[in-house]
């Protein structure tokens, strides 16, 4: 348990992201992060908290109104570069918060999903992932957490704490133009400073290429090997499947367990 942890749920931030319609390339808002605006909301009006909803991105980016319609009253935008550290800029902004929801992951072509790990790992807090039903009561988050094959369990996070909401979430996000026009999109001073030197450039940006997206990612995947009635099984079972856990050994010793296994199945060429 944190040793800072809050008694009571006073405010929440939502980090938001803008997508692209993977048909017609037009800007739009993130399903994923329009989940967690919907629990956030939901959160905030249960235990009157404050609210706040940011983006660390260009304040002119055509998707953000849309969040507005989906029930944000406000969204404040971080002026970021695309060679800026988003996550520190984000993680400087969300310090006094209670709570921090995300989106599992942007809807861009090769997006990490790593957001939601660094901005915890920024800030200190307590992490979870694939939230699809959350609550908070005596300081403590209680979330549902998404497992394959219909699986849930339940886990808790003493607050301040991190909850990256799965795309699967109990939130059905409405859409209200009305709402639209009474918001407002704002560039934040924070967004300014987030020039300086205390919110530096990610180190790894000069290797970074952007671009339009050609195709979708092939997924590396061994052949399957086993018969009709063992797949079946293996659809409606959570009975494990093979394969190694290596928790020892350095990060080289690792990497050649994963080789040998891409090798043996024939998943790369070398």
């Amino acid at each position: 348990m944190n040793s800072h942890a809050k008694a009571k749920l006073q405010r929440i931030a939502v980090l938001v992201s803008t997508g692209r319609h993977p048909v017609s390339g037009a800007p739009r808002y993130s399903r994923n992060d329009a989940a967690a605006l919907e629990l956030g909301r939901r959160l905030a009006q249960r235990h009157n908290a404050q609210l706040d909803v940011i983006h660390a991105g260009d304040p002119a980016d055509p998707a953000l109104p849309e969040y507005l319609a989906l029930g944000a009253q406000q969204v404040e935008v971080l002026s970021c570069t695309a060679a800026t550290d988003a996550a520190q800029a984000l993680a400087t902004r969300v310090r006094e918060h209670d709570l921090v929801l995300t989106g599992t992951r942007a809807e861009g072509a090769h997006d990490s999903g790593m957001l939601p790990y660094r901005v915890a790992a920024l800030l200190g807090y307590a992490l979870v992932g694939a939230a699809v039903d959350l609550e908070v009561e005596a300081g403590q988050a209680r979330v549902r957490q998404f497992l394959p094959k219909g699986l849930r369990r339940r886990v808790e996070a003493a607050l301040p704490a991190v909850v990256a909401v799965h795309p699967l979430a109990e939130a059905r996000p409405a859409y209200a133009y009305a709402r639209l026009r009474a918001g407002t999109v704002r560039a934040s001073a924070l967004g300014v400073a987030a020039r300086v030197p205390a919110v530096e450039a990610a180190p790894e940006a000069a290797a970074w290429q952007s671009g339009p997206v050609e195709r979708k990612p092939l997924k590396l995947a061994a052949a399957e090997r086993r018969s009709g009635h063992a797949r079946m099984l293996g659809a409606t079972t959570t009975e494990s499947r093979g394969g190694n856990v290596v928790n020892a050994g350095t990060s080289v010793e690792k990497a050649q367990v994963i080789l040998a296994y891409l090798r043996e199945h024939q998943l790369i060429d070398d």
